[in-house]
């Protein structure tokens, strides 16, 4: 089913949304277990299922109202349909996580703040600097002049992920008037 026909139960309490196409497994387990841990409603967009949010789907944990906890929209493969869907959705105040800056750039722009994989914080005050870096070091890489290579994902960064994490669900819940 595509975003279009996806039907979010009560959006208004989703308190995360997750770019779940480039979202590796063990930092999607880390998610899921924060979200059943602390109750906090989420929205995982993918291009396909995902046999780990499926399961926690699955386990029927809900909210005090009956609402699922966690909600997975499946969207059409294609550039930028899990970013659209999650715009779409989301709302200020939120948290999403994605390791694609323009779509961070994007959420911030509505008030969310957006962590990355490695637990960076893009606000709606930082985004466009880190976007501007993100500009720059692509010119560079086009002209040769540069090659990116990206570190590999160790304990401390999993560590600094999942701590960045706890703090920003602790801050939406702390500052939510619904909760």
């Amino acid at each position: 089913m595509d975003h279009t026909s996806f039907e979010l139960k009560n959006p208004s309490r989703i308190q995360l949304y997750v770019d779940a196409d480039a979202c590796q497994r063990n930092l999607r387990l880390i998610i899921l277990k924060a979200v059943v841990r602390r109750g906090f409603p989420a929205l995982f967009a993918a291009d396909r299922s995902l046999p780990d949010v499926s399961a926690v789907m699955q386990e029927a944990h809900t909210l005090t109202d009956g609402y699922p906890l966690v909600q997975m929209a499946i969207v059409p493969k294609g550039d930028d349909s899990a970013d659209d869907c999650l715009v779409q959705y989301a709302h200020a105040g939120a948290l999403a996580i994605t390791r694609d800056i323009i779509l961070a750039a994007r959420l911030a722009e509505l008030g969310l703040v957006v962590l990355d994989d490695r637990g960076g914080v893009f606000t709606k005050e930082n985004v466009r600097e880190r976007l501007s870096v993100r500009n720059m070091m692509t010119e560079l890489r086009d002209y040769g002049i540069f090659a990116e290579r990206t570190r590999p994902m160790g304990p401390r960064e999993i560590q600094a992920f999942s701590n960045a994490l706890d703090r920003e669900i602790t801050r939406v819940l702390k500052n939510s008037v619904e909760f």
